[in-house]
């Protein structure tokens, strides 16, 4: 089967996982956390679209926070391959869910590949391991697009799972398609054994492929006002570039006014040509920690261990751990997940109520939905280490040839001591090199700005003080990454 259209995977990188705290938070959502194979989601999802026939561009629609997270990751999944194909950024300044994001990628598609460019859509937070099966399955509904369907794939159930939308399939269109008769919604048990029971209904998948030009014109119809307020909102974007990377990024004015509804609701339940093709390749959205678990061998006893652990008369129990040994003693079908500032004890088959502890730890304003003591930053990350009254001490590690911004302090003075590497400094008006077991003082008021001249990575221990130590006291004067 051949395709006779350039082809645009979509990469959608949003949601929190909140299921999956403490490992998933807002600063590292679930797309970025290392599964037990060391690998992230979305890294494995840009090596499904480079897998793709006829790919003229991979586009991520992400925040923009996670810009530099998402470049990285595809750096790494690439391997420096000469062939990749292009890529672009749409990057949202605050979720709007998943009708706004998918409606601005098909404009970008639009604009820069035609009307008949297919769009494949692929949220970022899918674990799929038979890529040759999904390709297949791709180019059917590729197919399918290409005669003016709205195609999306649908997961045959493997239990009658509530935490799932459905889609009823009707008649078959050509070799591996069915007409989608309807979208239902989560059901309750008793509804979902009754789907599972007629044959007939798959799970909702989320992912979607259709042509640029159709998909719009079926969106005004059925959505005249999000239409309308989309194509607004991309006529006020910004396009700059990260070396061939384009990057659009929208006004927060304009974005900000875009309904907060799903591509469901907004089209797909009212659209006139909807088919469903069913998946031909294992799935899952990785959506509790049971699903994690599952992807560590078992020992005899059904327990399942990522880091290091000790067990005894426990049993079907998933640990794990980053920093030190977990003991289990007497144990039974527990989750037991332990971060350097965070621990979950659960109950197996309770593992969907997570997200109440995170509801109830963002209502106290807990930094542990949002940060890991570990935080990216686009020029590499730093650790919190110890804090207390008028102190904060942190480990700052610098990628080779990258650089915080020039920057300054109303509330705090730092200590930098280079521990590993070569650190150029900027104190004021001077500029310095520190090697290690090196230091300088910044005073507070001072502009200042460290970089990475080596090759190696630069690592410093950074003490502060002051009366005020929050990430927020901070003035930015020139910036590398547009945060200024």
């Amino acid at each position: 089967m051949t395709l006779h259209r350039p082809l645009v995977p979509v990469v959608l990188s949003g949601g929190a996982g909140t299921r999956l705290w403490p490992i998933s938070r807002e600063t590292n959502p679930k797309p970025f956390i290392r599964l037990p194979d060391g690998d992230t989601l979305i890294a494995k999802t840009y090596r499904r679209a480079l897998a793709l026939d006829g790919v003229a561009e991979v586009l991520t629609v992400s925040n923009r926070d996670y810009f530099f997270r998402c470049r990285d990751e595809f750096l790494r999944a690439a391997d420096a391959r000469a062939d990749a194909p292009p890529g672009g950024y749409l990057l949202e300044p605050c979720g709007r869910n998943t009708a706004p994001a998918i409606a601005l990628a098909a404009l970008h598609a639009a604009h820069y590949h035609g009307d008949d460019a297919l769009l494949l859509v692929m949220p970022s937070d899918h674990l799929i391991e038979d890529v040759a099966g999904f390709v297949a399955s791709a180019r059917h509904a590729s197919a399918l697009a290409e005669g003016d369907w709205l195609a999306t794939f649908g997961i045959t159930p493997r239990s009658p799972e509530t935490g799932f939308g459905y889609i009823e399939a009707g008649a078959a269109l050509g070799d591996d398609g069915l007409e989608a008769r309807r979208f239902c919604e989560k059901p309750d048990l008793a509804t979902a054994r009754g789907f599972l029971a007629a044959g007939n209904y798959y799970w909702n998948s989320g992912m979607f492929c259709f042509a640029a030009g159709y998909f719009l014109q079926e969106l005004r119809e059925a959505a005249p006002e999000l239409s309308a307020a989309v194509e607004a909102c991309w006529l006020e974007s910004r396009e700059r570039r990260d070396d061939a990377r384009r990057l659009l990024e929208f006004s927060e004015a304009a974005f900000s006014v875009l309904p907060d509804i799903s591509i469901d609701y907004a089209l797909m339940e009212k659209a006139r040509r909807v088919a469903l093709v069913p998946a031909r390749f294992d799935w899952s959205d990785i959506g509790s920690w049971s699903a994690i678990a599952a992807l560590v061998p078992p020992d005899a006893a059904g327990n399942r261990v990522s880091g290091e652990a000790v067990l005894h008369d426990s049993r079907n129990c998933y640990l794990h751990s980053e920093t030190r040994i977990v003991g289990a003693l007497g144990l039974d079908d527990c989750i037991v997940v332990d971060t350097p500032d965070a621990l979950l004890v659960a109950q197996r088959d309770r593992v969907q109520e997570v997200r109440v502890l995170v509801q109830q730890l963002k209502q106290r304003g807990h930094e542990s939905v949002t940060h890991h003591r570990t935080v990216i930053r686009p020029w590499g990350s730093y650790t919190l280490l110890e804090e207390g009254p008028r102190f904060k001490i942190k480990r700052l590690e610098i990628k080779p040839g990258a650089s915080l911004s020039l920057q300054m302090h109303y509330h705090r003075s730092e200590h930098w001591i280079v521990v590993h590497g070569t650190a150029s400094v900027v104190n004021g008006a001077s500029e310095i090199l520190l090697h290690p077991n090196e230091s300088t003082y910044i005073p507070a008021g001072h502009r200042h700005r460290l970089a990475n001249p080596g090759v190696i990575d630069l690592v410093i221990i950074e003490v502060q003080s002051g009366d005020y130590l929050g990430e927020d006291d901070i003035v930015r004067f020139e910036d590398h990454y547009g945060r200024v």
